[in-house]
């Protein structure tokens, strides 16, 4: 039997609701959170994606860079973030730009054969050197009250501030590098689930990139050992341990600014108050929960899992698969490319030649795979889409899907030397081991209004001094989720910066 009143009633039971009923749970709060679906985790999940096949795959969300160790440590969550040796390959020609952590020489070697000569080379190392040190100092800001833009001016710098917060990334990435393959790996990141023009005067693609190179004041994007699931069935784990009740299959249909929230499950309607609500659903939800309405966001990325029997053949012999796979794999991913997809999903069309990138978490964590796959040599791999608009896929949801597929496969078709179909796994039924998940599956399938993965467009890490960025119009109810400023990711800030916020007003 659930309590009538509560300190703390959380709507929604992703990653961050659970970040936030953990922290408060410790704190002595009474907290309830109350999930819609079967099970925890929100888009931080692992799952068997296809009968009969023993892999573990994050089908959703699939690296971790901007979760906080801080975070980690508080809470004392016991998850292995293990770091990728090589950061990316994108295949240029019968050669390929491969960026080796641990192999400075290499790398050197390997933007030389791409570019000519060593000019970008230097230009990625100042580059990643200013945003190193960008991350170094907002990183911890994250994690604390909001500081005015004028605050985060002065903690960059002049340099910085100019090339990332002020001027169009992609105007600054023209400028910095010469060659397109290198031009296009930077911008990926200031692409990653936006549809946007990288010189766009909106800017959007610059917060984009902010939020993929500052994570824990790294950047580091880290592989959490046995699925993303890991993560959030360990803070499911820690939130309870410390107190918090978890309703599943409780879905909430309405909140009160009063605190009061009305939520459905198996045995009908119920109506809980807490002294605050916390909201881990996207402001879209949010509104509608609340009897408001608010437009809901865009979502633009085509989400495809797959078990290979075998890694597939590269054009290049003098690399291995195993590690440009390893890293971030890159297909048809250069400045001009970009370009033309996202001029071409702009006019309606799916892009002629989408760009998109791999990569294969077994080969960095092969507990995900039975021990009979990774006998037989099988890994995973996840693809994501870049400039698949939700527009697209609205009036002919399986046939503009698959149409998608089909281009973004032989997309990666041409930058290898065979094809990546004649890799795949089968299933025991002989079904080939692919899924793919639009913007409007996202919708249909997790509650994402536009299918947007960080629940609206990212905003800058700053704002009104002294607030947490978690505030909405009612005094009572906090966002926790991924819409709240700094939000986006997998990370817990909104959850542990909700937290703070409950902790400090009572």
């Amino acid at each position: 039997m659930l309590r009538s009143r509560y300190d703390a009633v959380i709507v929604g039971g992703g990653h961050n609701g659970l970040v936030a009923a953990a922290y408060l749970a410790r704190a002595g709060r009474r907290v309830l959170v109350l999930e819609r679906l079967d099970h925890v985790g929100g888009l931080a999940v692992s799952a068997r994606a296809f009968p009969g096949v023993d892999a573990r795959l994050s089908r959703y969300s699939y690296l971790v860079s901007l979760l906080p160790s801080k975070v980690v440590k508080d809470l004392g969550l016991a998850v292995e973030l293990r770091r990728r040796r090589y950061a990316s390959y994108t295949p240029a020609g019968g050669t390929g730009l491969l960026v080796d952590n641990d192999d400075a020489g290499r790398t050197a070697a390997s933007f030389e054969r791409v570019t000519g000569g060593t000019a970008d080379l230097r230009a990625w190392q100042r580059f990643y050197a200013m945003t190193a040190e960008v991350a170094a100092k907002v990183a911890p800001t994250l994690l604390e009250p909001l500081a005015d833009r004028t605050a985060i001016r002065d903690l960059v710098g002049r340099d910085a501030w100019r090339e990332l917060f002020e001027r169009p990334i992609g105007e600054v990435v023209d400028e910095r590098f010469a060659d397109d393959t290198v031009r296009g790996v930077v911008l990926t990141d200031a692409l990653i689930g936006t549809f946007a023009d990288p010189c766009d005067e909106s800017l959007l693609a610059n917060r984009c990139l902010l939020y993929h190179v500052i994570g824990d004041g790294t950047g580091d994007w880290n592989v959490p050992v046995g699925g993303m699931g890991a993560v959030s069935g360990g803070l499911a784990d820690l939130a309870r341990a410390a107190g918090a009740e978890i309703a599943t299959g409780a879905e909430a249909v309405a909140i009160d600014p009063s605190g009061e929230v009305v939520f459905r499950d198996a045995a009908g309607e119920h109506t809980v108050t807490g002294e605050r609500v916390l909201a881990n659903v996207p402001p879209a939800v949010l509104a509608r929960l609340l009897g408001a309405e608010e437009p809901a966001p865009e979502g633009a990325q085509l989400k495809v899992n797959m078990v290979l029997s075998r890694l597939p053949r590269l054009k290049d012999p003098d690399v291995d698969p195993v590690a440009a796979f390893s890293g971030t794999f890159h297909i048809n991913e250069g400045r001009d490319q970009l370009a033309r997809a996202h001029a071409e999903a702009a006019r309606g069309e799916i892009p002629s030649l989408p760009p998109a990138e791999v990569y294969c978490h077994s080969l960095t964590d092969p507990s995900i795979l039975g021990p009979d796959l990774r006998a037989a040599g099988a890994q995973t791999m996840t693809l994501f889409g870049l400039h698949m608009p939700a527009r697209l896929f609205r009036e002919d949801p399986a046939g503009s899907r698959e149409r998608a597929l089909r281009a973004t496969l032989a997309s990666m078709d041409a930058v290898l030397a065979e094809p990546i179909e004649d890799c795949l796994l089968r299933a025991p039924d002989g079904s080939p081991c692919l899924e793919a998940k639009t913007p409007v599956d996202l919708e249909n399938e997790a509650g994402l209004p536009g299918g947007h993965i960080f629940h609206r467009d990212l905003s800058w890490p700053f704002g009104e001094p002294g607030t947490w960025g978690v505030e909405t119009g009612h005094e009572r109810v906090l966002l926790c989720g991924a819409g709240a400023r700094r939000g986006g990711g997998v990370s817990g800030i909104p959850g542990h910066n909700a937290a703070m916020a409950v902790l400090g007003g009572f």
